[in-house]
């Protein structure tokens, strides 16, 4: 009879274990990196390297969840004769229909905030890499202190487009150039994934080195605070942001070859993320000033940036600057579509009734805009990166990292023990296998929604 042990299979091409760990590392490190250099310094070092530390091994956790969920779902597969099925068809599987349609509206609400933070990121790239005013000022003058707004001019010579308005130029420019490919079936290419890869890993490694060598040669000007604690909600949601990998693991582990040792690989990888974060935060709240870290960490590297009257440029190649400014428009750009996609998949799998097929209005028309619309309203909305990042990790997140793995290794083990009698033994069990820890993070999990709303709240009524 089957059991969960060597479940975890798929046919297709299969690919090693160290190549399934670039794979889950590259989904896991992604736009929320770039976000984490300004929540650590608004939260200060001390909170930030607890908070960071704490919430890579809660997803971890729950990343441990999600593989024993699924070879419990293929040992019931095969004793059902069922499909190898995903997280989505895992959540039909074991969840009520009530169970299923919060899982849905939870994946759904997170994508939504994804395609806003794109949608945000890329015109703002643009419009402050085209946008040449800038505020007088020079270096060493402590006492100019104004920031750039979004009343103020794009260009010096003309000052009937403000900044605000061309970035609503270049949103709308965005939305028309690769809004309509959510209109179609579009998947990410293999050579296309290699190539934004790479791209990502040489920003990244520009950045770290920048800010090393500026670091050494002794011209950091950041102080960071050690702790605020005002500024841990929104530390918080950019965490679980930049950890998220949970709705794509079945897809990613499934292939990888020797599945004996899947934990061990996820928590080597996970290691070695939290460790990135905590290079490329700390040596970026150390160079810059606290009140010059932007939203977006690519946007600091501007000859130009507001920081030119505190700090001497950290790097005078043209190359550089334009390559890091524009970094976010190639890789977020080639995202766009395919998030908007899966979006639009999942909204028809949310309002499906079995037996009914939708109409060629509905289909073709209706759910791609539904998909499109709303995040480029919310873009137009706002430009604030990190507050989106914050509210779509905080909230959204919170249910795919911390609910719906927990629910999911919970009823699996159900399902297994009416079919079985009994929760046979697997090394595809979570290490975290007594059910204390189930409860821990449900626990977990409501504590931080519930404290964050309420944060959340004070802030917006006192603002």
């Amino acid at each position: 009879m089957s059991t969960m042990a060597d479940s975890l299979t798929e046919t297709g091409s299969l690919y090693s274990a160290p190549v399934g760990l670039i794979y889950i590392f590259n989904l896991i490190v992604g736009t929320g990196a770039l976000t984490m250099p300004k929540a650590f310094g608004e939260a200060g070092w001390l909170i930030s390297i607890i908070g960071v530390g704490t919430l890579a091994f809660m997803s971890y956790l729950t990343s441990t969840f999600v593989i024993e969920a699924m070879a419990t779902a293929n040992a019931v597969r095969r004793l059902k004769r069922l499909e190898l099925l995903r997280e989505g068809q895992m959540a039909s599987m074991f969840f009520s229909r009530l169970g299923k349609n919060i899982f849905y509206i939870s994946l759904i609400v997170y994508l939504y905030g994804d395609l806003a933070i794109y949608g945000a990121a890329v015109p703002k790239s643009l419009r402050d890499v085209v946008c040449t005013f800038r505020l007088n000022g020079s270096h060493g003058d402590e006492n100019f202190t104004r920031k750039l707004t979004d009343s103020d001019p794009c260009w010096p010579n003309v000052k009937s487009v403000s900044r605000l308005q061309a970035y609503r130029i270049f949103l709308a420019v965005f939305t028309v150039t690769l809004g309509p490919f959510v209109f179609f079936n579009i998947q990410k290419t293999k050579y296309l994934q290699i190539f934004t890869t790479l791209m990502r890993w040489l920003a990244f490694s520009m950045m770290i080195s920048l800010s090393i060598i500026y670091l050494v040669n002794g011209h950091g000007q950041g102080k960071p605070k050690v702790a605020d604690i005002t500024k841990v909600p929104n530390l918080f949601g950019v965490c679980v942001y930049s950890f998220m990998c949970h709705h794509s693991l079945p897809s990613l582990a499934t292939p990888i070859k020797n599945k004996s040792r899947l934990f061990s690989l996820f928590a080597f990888d996970y290691l070695l993320i939290l460790g990135f974060y905590c290079v490329l935060s700390f040596t970026g709240i150390f160079t810059f000033p606290n009140d010059c870290l932007k939203d977006l960490y690519t946007l600091d590297f501007q000859r130009d940036n507001e920081c030119h009257h505190q700090m001497l440029p950290i790097t005078n190649i043209a190359f550089i600057q334009y390559y890091l400014a524009l970094f976010p428009v190639f890789t977020l750009s080639t995202n766009f579509p395919i998030i908007g996609v899966t979006l639009r998949n999942n909204l028809k799998t949310l309002f499906h009734k079995e037996g009914r097929s939708y109409r060629w209005f509905v289909d073709r028309l209706v759910f791609p805009l539904a998909a499109l619309i709303p995040p480029i309203i919310i873009a137009f909305i706002t430009d604030n990166i990190q507050f989106l990042v914050g509210i779509t990790g905080s909230f959204a997140g919170s249910g795919i990292q911390y609910f719906v793995p927990a629910s999911l290794v919970l009823l699996s083990r159900r399902d297994i023990k009416s079919c079985l009698g009994s929760v046979p033994s697997s090394s595809h069990m979570s290490p975290f296998r007594h059910k204390a820890w189930i409860v821990f993070v449900f626990v977990w999990a409501v504590m931080c929604i519930m404290l964050i709303a309420i944060s959340h709240l004070f802030s917006w009524i006192h603002y």
